[in-house]
């Protein structure tokens, strides 16, 4: 065996035992994310994702310890009313606690359900929860975290450096070894040669370029500041911020259907038929060159069929759409609707589109992919208010959850809890 072959699988043997020293740890993160989303598609409707209180069913917090035979447990989860029907004790004790009959999920698998005891033990316990709050709590979580960080880094070096020099140590005790015996090594081959390193070489780049392709890819289309040149220099902050034109002003069909729609010359010539002039602060484009404002409304006149010096001439009909160039695209499988989330639930303009009253020229400021979507839905809350003064009484069909906001098992109510995450409600 020459020495380039040696190192090789001793190299080998160390990052195989490397992955399997961490592959529990892995395997462990594995069913605890798995183990969520099963409980969020089919626990969470009845159980409290708290594990702590009561719902519909019992609180799932320290359920295994509660049954004897684990194995009765996963038969109770997959088949209840079989269970109770064979006359188990356990299963009967249990199936008096809620008057509700709790669903049969006999599509499981052994490993699905172990995944979901493992998540509910975790958020039991406390081991997933963020640190609560702002402040001194939030930095000093933020600072632990960074503190592991770096703890976990300075043991990884060491652990190589260690592996390095045992590596290192063999190889000169082998190499001494076959010295003493008088046992020749076989001529190393140059490492171009070496059809061993050429195929770690391949492997290696095949992984790192999937990598990197792979994240490539998942942006295309995302267009974040995405900033194409327009027709017409039209500046949100001279409209929108200096003279605070309200944006439904322009974009009224956000307040009243699903597109926010482009507003038409009409709407443009309400207020330039009169100010014809533009006497603001310097205008620059994303490249610092200063822009007449005064010829870019020129250049609305010209698509408006509009004289200035014969005002009282113009004929609105003979105006001509300005193509200005759209930003913002979501794929056509996907269903957003601009008043749902404006009128009904209140989310301002710049939540989505950024500090639009600051900015001239406009650009994508959020990515709008699906995560993006469905985080905002888990982390935006509900106003659940129903009265007659002003609340949403469509949210009056909700009574579990205003039952448990009186009772205080619930302080809020967010977009998920009613149907958020739900894929029908983006895709059709």
């Amino acid at each position: 065996m020459n020495n380039h072959k040696y190192l090789l699988n001793q190299l080998t043997l160390l990052i195989i035992a490397l992955l399997f020293s961490f592959a529990p740890v892995f395997a462990q993160d594995a069913n605890v994310n798995e183990g969520k989303t099963l409980f969020v598609g089919k626990c969470q409707s009845c159980h409290a994702p708290d594990m702590k209180s009561n719902s519909t069913g019992p609180a799932l917090g320290g359920v295994q310890g509660r049954w004897e035979d684990p194995a009765k447990l996963h038969e109770w989860i997959k088949n209840n009313a079989k269970l109770i029907a064979s006359g188990y004790p356990k299963a009967v004790e249990v199936s008096k606690i809620s008057g509700t009959v709790m669903q049969t999920f006999p599509d499981l698998t052994e490993e699905q359900i172990n995944s979901i005891l493992a998540y509910v033990d975790a958020k039991f316990s406390g081991k997933l929860d963020a640190p609560k709050g702002g402040g001194e709590g939030a930095a000093a979580g933020a600072e632990a975290s960074s503190q592991n960080n770096i703890m976990y880094g300075v043991v990884s070096l060491i652990l190589a450096l260690i592996a390095l020099v045992l590596i290192y140590v063999n190889f000169n005790l082998s190499k001494a070894s076959r010295d003493a015996e008088n046992v020749k090594s076989a001529p190393a081959l140059p490492i171009y040669r070496n059809k061993t390193y050429l195929a770690i070489f391949a492997i290696v780049l095949f992984m790192v370029a999937g990598y990197f392709s792979t994240k490539g890819m998942i942006n295309v289309n995302r267009q974040v500041n995405y900033e194409p040149v327009q027709p017409i220099f039209y500046s949100h902050k001279v409209h929108a911020g200096i003279n605070q034109i309200n944006c439904l002003y322009c974009h009224g069909n956000a307040w009243e259907s699903k597109t926010a729609t482009i507003p038409s010359v009409n709407v443009c010539m309400n207020c330039h038929k009169t100010i014809q002039k533009y006497g603001g602060a310097e205008l620059k484009d994303k490249h610092g060159n200063v822009v007449d404002g005064t010829k870019e409304i020129q250049k609305l006149y010209e698509y408006a069929g509009f004289d200035p010096a014969n005002p009282d001439a113009w004929d609105a009909s003979k105006a001509k759409p300005i193509e200005w160039v759209k930003i913002h695209n979501l794929p056509d499988h996907v269903y957003f609707n601009h008043s749902q989330h404006i009128r009904v639930g209140n989310v301002q303009c710049q939540t989505c589109h950024g500090e639009i009253t600051g900015m001239d020229e406009v650009h994508q400021f959020a990515e709008l992919s699906m995560g993006w979507c469905v985080n905002c839905h888990r982390n935006t809350k509900v106003n659940f208010n129903t009265d007659s003064t002003g609340g949403n009484q469509f949210y009056s069909i909700y009574e579990k959850f205003h039952s448990d906001i009186k009772s205080g098992k619930m302080d809020s109510v967010t977009v998920k809890d009613i149907g958020g995450l739900e894929c029908q409600k983006c895709h059709y």
